[in-house]
C-alpha cells in the first residue's frame, strides 16, 4: 500500500503565525504551500520551501481565490479563464522561489473555497485543471475522490492523486462536512491516526456512522488543527507499524 501524508503549509504572513508548520514537516511527505492569495507572504514562501527540502519532504502550490482576508474560505463567482490564471500565476510565484533554491514542484492543490467549490463545478475545475497544464512541469492535480476536479485533471491529461482528510468528518456523499457544523473538525489523534488506517483500507465511516468506500493516495492534515504536530506523529507512528511507510505522491501517483 502506497500513501502520502500532507500539509498545508506557509499560510503565516507578516506579523501573523498560522500553523504548526516546523512540528508538522517532520511527519508529511509533502507540502502544500501558499502563495500569497490567501496566507503567506514572499519571506513565508522561501523559509518553507527552505525547511521541506531540508527534511526531504516534496512540495506543491496551495493557490486559492484571492481572498487574505477570508483566508481564502470564501465563495467568489470566476469564469473558467479567470480560474486558469489565478492557478497559473500563484504556480508561477511559487515556483520562482523553487527553483532558486533548486526545488521542483511535484504537485498542486488548491486552497478552501475554490478547492469545495471545484468538487461539483465542472467549468470551475476545468480552468483550474488548464492552469496546472500550462504551467507544465508534469505536476499532479490534488483534490476529492470523484470530484469534478479530479475528473478535469484528467481530461487534461495530468497525473491525479486522490485526497482523503484525516482531521475533517465526511458527509455520507463522500464530501467534507462544513466547518461550522459541529463535530466538523477531529482533534484527538488516536481517532486521526484509526481514520488514516481506515483510508488505506479503502473505507471510511461518515458522520452519521454510516460505512462509505474511499480511494485514496494522499491523506491531508490540517497545520492549523488544534494539536496538529501531535496527529500527524501519532498518525505517521500507527502506519508505519501497520507496515505503510508514507511516501511522496510523486513516487507512486501515475
Amino acid at each position: 500500500m502506497m500513501i502520502d501524508l500532507n500539509s498545508d503549509m506557509g499560510e503565516s504572513f507578516g506579523a501573523y503565525t498560522i500553523g504548526a508548520d516546523e512540528e508538522v514537516l517532520r511527519w508529511v511527505t509533502s507540502a502544500n504551500v501558499a502563495c500569497g492569495w490567501h496566507g503567506g507572504d514572499p519571506q513565508v514562501m522561501r523559509r518553507t520551501l527552505q525547511r521541506a527540502k531540508g527534511l526531504g519532504v516534496r512540495v506543491g502550490a496551495h493557490p486559492s481565490y484571492p481572498d487574505l482576508l477570508g483566508f481564502g474560505r470564501r465563495i467568489m463567482q470566476i469564469t473558467r479563464e479567470e480560474a486558469r490564471d489565478y492557478v497559473l500565476y500563484q504556480i508561477g510565484a511559487l515556483r520562482a522561489f523553487a527553483e532558486a533554491l533548486g526545488v521542483r514542484l511535484q504537485h498542486v492543490k488548491p486552497h478552501g473555497a475554490i478547492y469545495n467549490a471545484a468538487v461539483g463545478d465542472r467549468e470551475l475545475s476545468l480552468g483550474i485543471a488548464e492552469g496546472v497544464a500550462d504551467a507544465g512541469g508534469d505536476l499532479i492535480l490534488v483534490g476529492l475522490p470523484g470530484s469534478e476536479l479530479v475528473r478535469a485533471g484528467t481530461e487534461v491529461g495530468l497525473r491525479v492523486a486522490r485526497e482523503a482528510f484525516g482531521d475533517r468528518a465526511y458527509n455520507e456523499d463522500g464530501t467534507l462536512v462544513s466547518r461550522k457544523i459541529a463535530g466538523s473538525l477531529i482533534t484527538d489523534p488516536d481517532a486521526v491516526a484509526e481514520r488514516a488506517l481506515d483510508f488505506t483500507r479503502g473505507t471510511l465511516k461518515a458522520i452519521t456512522g454510516k460505512a462509505i468506500r474511499i480511494e485514496a493516495d494522499t491523506i491531508c492534515l490540517h497545520g492549523d488543527t488544534p494539536g496538529a504536530g501531535a496527529i500527524a506523529r501519532r498518525v505517521r507512528e500507527r502506519l508505519e507499524a501497520a507496515g505503510i511507510t508514507p511516501r511522496p505522491m510523486g513516487e507512486f501517483v501515475r
